[in-house]
């Protein structure tokens, strides 16, 4: 029976990018006993997951993209947590934007590049029993 949803980040400082996810977004860790010291494992809260198309057409316009993997992570509410974030020393790319199925802002992580944060308007799955 599967249980959950493990996601990974690949991190040029991953360090800096733990030191982030640990202090700035406050997530919750465990520390891996066998390993390096400061390997943390974060709990990241509800989860869900879409499966998206590689190519096809969107209002008219061809799309094609490579297989990949992407982490968002979704907010009730998203210009009160820019503003949470920020507080925090967070850093944002631009102001959020209307991305269709959302409005989001693109995170900036150390090491790790961007993640889209956003607040949806699609159906959220993660509170389903």
């Amino acid at each position: 029976m599967i249980t959950a949803v493990h996601t990974l980040i690949y991190s040029d400082d991953p360090e800096a990018t733990r030191a982030f996810l640990r202090d700035v977004l406050g997530w919750p860790f465990v520390e891996h006993p066998e390993s390096e010291r400061g390997w943390l494992i974060f709990k990241t809260g509800p989860s869900e997951m879409g499966v998206h198309p590689t190519s096809g057409t969107f209002e008219g316009e061809a799309y094609s993209y490579p297989l990949h993997h992407l982490v968002s992570l979704m907010c009730d509410d998203i210009e009160a947590t820019v503003a949470e974030l920020e507080a925090r020393g967070a850093e944002f790319s631009g102001p959020p934007e209307d991305t269709g199925f959302g409005v989001g802002a693109k995170l900036k992580v150390p090491g790790a590049g961007e993640i889209l944060v956003y607040e949806p308007r699609h159906p959220e799955a993660y509170s389903l029993t």
